[in-house]
């Protein structure tokens, strides 16, 4: 037992509990659940600009997304596909990372930085809702509700990284970033790419673990 408080907070795991139940919940659940599309989608968007153009971002009310972008090469298309993923996994365990530092303000400033990068109007909820707690909220308020926003992208990034291994088995033309990796190297199946996102999901949480990350407490 010790072993266990030395590395997770009571507070880590109600919040975890929350953002579980939250994500679940009709309607809302996707609203709160398109904050890790917005950061997977922004993976996407990042790499794709280093060797091509973004054409459209787009974010549904079903909380799925989709980025179009045009690439010169076959690396450029391989490494857009497979960012999204992986970079929600990233941003769930930075988010972690610095709320342990006690480096709130720079945590909004990353999120706001994505929401003003996408200039996704219906999105301005969540751009409001940040400048307030930058500008007016408590110390507490503010605190607490990152410390759900990262619980959420910790389950939504697991999560989603499973939904993407389960429909690489079943449907693999379907699998999304999976299939499109698939095609672009050919000799590896989906289901492949689909283990792989879900691997790196489950090594993000292990690393933040093993680090001591999710002991936080306000």
């Amino acid at each position: 037992m010790s072993f266990v408080r030395d590395k997770f907070s009571a507070k880590f795991f109600l919040f975890l509990a929350i953002a579980f139940i939250l994500i679940h919940v009709p309607i809302i659940g996707n609203y709160v659940k398109i904050i890790n599309t917005l950061i997977h989608e922004t993976g996407h968007a990042i790499i794709a600009l280093f060797g091509g153009k973004v054409e459209t971002i787009s974010l549904f009310m079903n909380s799925e997304g989709a980025t179009i972008s045009d690439q010169s090469t076959w690396m450029g298309s391989f490494l857009t596909s497979l960012a999204g993923y992986t970079f929600a996994s990233f941003m769930a365990f930075l988010s972690f990372w610095l709320l342990r530092r006690k480096k709130e303000i720079l945590l909004i400033d990353i999120l706001l930085a994505f929401i003003f990068f996408n200039l996704i109007f219906w999105l301005c909820s969540f751009a409001f809702a940040f400048l307030f707690l930058l500008i007016k909220g408590s110390k507490g308020v503010r605190d607490h509700i990152l410390l759900l926003i990262a619980a959420i992208l910790l389950v939504d990034s697991v999560q989603s990284a499973y939904e993407i291994l389960f429909l690489s088995v079943l449907q693999p033309q379907a699998a999304g970033d999976a299939a499109n990796l698939a095609r672009l190297t050919g000799f590896l199946p989906a289901v492949f790419w689909g283990l792989f996102f879900f691997l790196q999901a489950l090594w993000f949480c292990f690393y933040g673990f093993k680090r001591g990350y999710y002991k936080v407490g306000f």
